[in-house]
This record gives C-alpha cells, structure tokens and sequence, in this order.
C-alpha cells in the first residue's frame, strides 16, 4: 500500500510539473519559430555556413536537407568510432568494430539510441562527448525542424515554402534544447549523478579485492539523453546505474525530462494555428492513452502470476529497489511513448501484460506523447487519417484546420503510418523463420518471440529500448536493425513533409455547417479510437503470438 501511494504522490507530482511548464514553453517555443529576428550568434554561424536564413524552401529542398545534414552526421560519427584510438580521452580503448559503428551511428542520427555494445568498456570521452551527445541534440533538432513545418503547412495559404531548414535546425538547437539541457545538467549534478573526465576509480570491495569503477561525463548526456528523447545510456545499465539516476528524485526529474518538449509542443501547435483548444485536444489524447497503459502495466506488476513473483508480493526481479515497482513502470511506459528507450528496469523482466504495454506503446506509433517533434507529428497524421474516416462517414470532403484532405495528402499519411509496421512485421518474421538467427535467442516460446518483436518495434520506431534476452550482435541483427532505424525515421519524415508542402499549398477554406468541429472532446474520442485501431488491426496478431500468450500462461 505504502508503495502504491508513493506511485501515485509521483504521478501526482508529474503532472503538476508538466502542467506548471505546459502555456509558458509551449508559447516560448512557438515564438522561436515565428520570430523575424535572428540572434547574432546565428546570424554569424548563417554567414559561416553561407546559409539565406531569409529564404523560404519548397518541401523537396526542406526533405533534402533533413537527408543531407542527417547523412554527414552519420558518416562523422562513424569516423570518430573508427578512429578512436588516434583520439584524445580514448584511454587506450581500440576502434569500435565496422557492424557496430554503423549500427551505433544510424541509432544516434535516428535518435534511436540502440546499442549494442558496452559504452564504459567500448568508448572513450571524445566519442562520447564529440560524438554521442552532440548527435542527441542534433538528432532532436531534426524533429522539432519537421514537427515546425507541418504546422506551417497548416497555418500557410497558397504557398510553396514551408520555411528555412537550416533556420528551424539552429534555433532548435541554440535557443531551445541547449538552454534547457545546461539547466537540467547542472539539476541532474545537484542531485547526485556524476560527472568526470578520469577514465575511473580504483576501489577495494568487501572481500578484498581491487575493482575499478567506470567513470564518464554523465551529467550532460544525461540531461540531453532525456529531454531530446533519446535514451542511448552512456553507461550498460542505462538509467539503472547508480551514477547515471541515483535516487527517487533524479528518478522522477528524468521522467519529467522525458515528457517536457513533447508535451508542451502541443501547445505550441495550437499557438502557431491561433487555436490552442486544438492542442489541448491532441494532449488529452496522448494523456489517455499514456495513462491507460500505465494503469495496465501497474496493474500487471503489483498482480503477476508467477509463484516466485507472487510470494514477493510483486514483479521485483529485473528492478532496482530504490525504486520498486511503481517507479520502475512509470519510467517504462514514459520512455517508450516518448521515443526515449532509456529504462531504469529490465523491461525483459517485466510480466507478460507490462511487457506487453510497454511493446504496444511504442506500436500504437510513440504519440504517447512521442518524441520531440515525432510525436507531433505522428498524432496530426493520425488526425489526418481520422479526419479523412469521418469524412467517409458523412460522404463530404474531409477538412482539418481549413484545409482540404484530398488524395495526395491522405496518400502522404497513409504512407507515414504503414511504414513503422511493414518494417516491424517484415523483419521479426525473417529474424524468426531465419535458421541461422535462432541462437540469439536466449528464451524460446511466447516470450522469445515477444523479444525478436519488441527489438524491431523498438528500432522501426526509433525508440532504443530493448528486451535484453536477445543478442544482437551479429551481422544480421547489427545491419536489419540499422536499416530499420533507417527507414523507420526518414521515409515518415519525407512523407510528412510531403504532406506539409501539399497543405500549403492550399488556399484556406472557412468552415461550414458540415465541416466537423477539430477542437471539441468527440474530435478527441475520434484521433484516439484511430490511434488503437490502426494498432489493434495491424498487430493484434502478433501481440497473441506474445506477450498476450505470456500474460495469460
């Protein structure tokens, strides 16, 4: 009892935290990309770069430079790995191995933060630092850039420019991440987690043996892992490790982390259409749904029905006990509906039904909340697509925020929302029917399969967060993942921007009697019942094959 109130007072807490910073930074951030002016350090950086910060660019030259700075990051981030050894701060750690770089360089351009590798024994500082947590900030730019264009191509007439990439990109970065991850830095130090530049410390245990303790720049990736969303651990044990998330309050702060930008950017969406009741409505879906699993994984680890785990009065193994069953699924469904895959528990531990809502969460399309940027843009493409359902309900041509759905932008949707589990139920069928990847797994059944599933989930979704009883270190495993992060981020990506061009392009149409009201509670109902049902029918089959098979065993 004592720990369900203590999950619940964190909850609690949670929400007021969210709902204190929910008008200012949505509004903050809303007037960063409507602002004229630019600041001069970005005015110097434009003349550096020679960049037009006062030149508009039509969606397909917007795409290409998302593709275009994506791909150098990911070519510079996989040299860094390659060349290690030449690097300062490498403490005579080698080059990371060709599969692994080029996994692990995809995972953080993708801010997927998979990885396959132990961070403490496998990359120095300079990778870490130069490397990692540049690409956590830049990865998240990359989304909230997206996210901004399509609201403009709701909120533009008659145009072919959705803005400036490279303008969106720096003042992401410059104004917005970076402010906030320094805070939240120097927070997180407070707080107790580390931050060094010695390669370790050398201990003596209780039975007398020498030890060497790992050490790392912590505090800073830590910060921008969370708020960017993330995830990659610069430590194996992720948000487990004592200096990465010491106590219950770092614990919570990290969470709250999580949730800040894709939380607030609703706001943003509705300040930007001149609306906000319509992205109240868009958070009252995510809130739902992001409580709804909650309740369900909660529910699952207080109620398991395992013998062992039965006398423990709970699921425990797998989980710190400074923070026990409520923070530990708090954390779980947090970070996999925000596209964070940090974890401070094994989800692999987890009892079939939280297994199984941590894995639903992130195939329901990560738009509870979702990722920075992604998670906007994800849940207005699925208000697109419900609009689009309740305009062949009625028989009329769909409208959402004054502009016609027609065929190219339901196709541009269409196209968004089927990528994810093409990829998701392709690759775990190859990785199971293949006979050469059954070693990998170190469990067999129900639950063997639910870890090859949540991997491709996971990757497809760009979330990093994984069922740790599969091994994914072997070439097959190392380049389908990389392609599915691959195309799990940029072809939704080009289909969005796609759609925004197509948006506005339009001239705006005022509503009429017919034209359904966006920014009423049944418009909620609607986006929400899309959202389940685009997931129950697409893998409620796979679902049965596991983690459902396992919690009803």
């Amino acid at each position: 009892m004592s720990d369900t109130l203590a999950g619940l007072f964190q909850v609690a807490a949670l929400l007021v935290l969210l709902g204190v910073c929910y008008v200012p930074l949505g509004d903050y951030m809303a007037r960063v990309f409507t602002a004229e002016r630019h600041w001069r350090i970005e005015s110097m950086l434009y003349r550096l770069v020679r960049v037009d910060a006062s030149s508009g660019q039509r969606w397909p030259t917007y795409a290409a430079g998302v593709l275009g700075f994506s791909f150098v990051s990911c070519a510079l981030l996989y040299l860094l790995q390659r060349l290690q050894p030449v690097l300062p701060a490498s403490f005579g750690r080698g080059p990371v191995p060709p599969a692994t770089a080029f996994n692990t360089a995809v995972s953080f351009v993708t801010n997927t933060n998979w990885q396959s590798y132990v961070p403490e024994q496998t990359l120095g500082d300079t990778v870490q630092m130069a490397g990692l947590t540049v690409q956590n900030v830049l990865s998240a730019a990359v989304g909230l850039a997206v996210a901004v264009a399509l609201i403009r191509g709701f909120v533009r007439s008659g145009t072919d420019r959705l803005g400036n990439v490279w303008v969106d990109l720096t003042r992401g970065t410059v104004r917005i991440l970076l402010p906030l991850a320094f805070v939240a830095a120097v927070l997180l130090l407070v707080m107790g987690v580390t931050m060094s530049l010695h390669a370790g410390v050398d201990t003596t245990g209780v039975d007398g043996a020498a030890h060497t303790l790992p050490l790392a720049p912590t505090a800073s990736q830590e910060a921008i892992k969370q708020l960017g969303t993330n995830g990659g651990g610069i430590f194996n044990a992720n948000s487990a490790h004592p200096f990465e998330n010491p106590n219950a309050v770092s614990n919570l702060f990290q969470i709250f982390l999580m949730l800040l930008i894709p939380v607030c950017l609703t706001r943003t969406f509705g300040t930007m259409v001149r609306n906000p009741r319509q992205g109240t409505v868009l958070v009252s879906v995510m809130g739902v749904l992001w409580a709804g699993l909650l309740a369900v994984a909660w529910y699952a680890e207080m109620h398991p029905n395992g013998p062992a785990a039965l006398a423990a009065g709970g699921a425990l193994e797998g989980k710190e006990v400074r923070f026990g069953i409520p923070s530990s699924v708090l954390f779980g469904i947090s970070t996999t509906g925000t596209s964070t895959g940090a974890v401070n528990s094994m989800h692999d531990s987890f009892t079939g039904g939280a297994g199984g809502a941590t894995l639903l969460n992130m195939l329901l399309g990560e738009v509870a909340p979702g990722g920075v940027g992604t998670g906007l843009y994800g849940i207005l493409v699925l208000a697109v697509i419900a609009v689009f359902l309740a305009g062949l309900m009625v028989g009329r041509t769909p409208e959402y925020l004054g502009k016609k759905l027609g065929r190219r932008e339901v196709t541009a949707a269409a196209v968004s929302i089927l990528v994810m589990p093409t990829i998701v139920l392709i690759g775990a069928g190859l990785a199971i029917a293949l006979p050469g990847t059954a070693g990998a797994l170190n469990n067999g059944g129900a639950h063997g399969f639910s870890e090859v599933l949540y991997a491709y989930a996971s990757t497809a979704n760009n979330n990093g967060s994984a069922f740790a009883g599969i091994t994914v270190t072997g070439n097959f495993f190392q380049s389908t993942l990389g392609v599915a992060m691959l195309l799990g981020r940029f072809v939704p990506i080009l289909a969005v921007l796609a759609l925004a061009g197509s948006l506005a392009a339009q001239r705006r149409v005022e509503p009429g009697a017919g034209t359904l009201p966006t920014d009423k509670p049944q418009f909620a109902v609607l986006v929400g019942g899309t959202v389940v049902l685009v997931a129950a029918l697409t893998f409620f089959p796979a679902l049965a094959l596991g983690p459902i098979a396992e919690a009803l065993a």
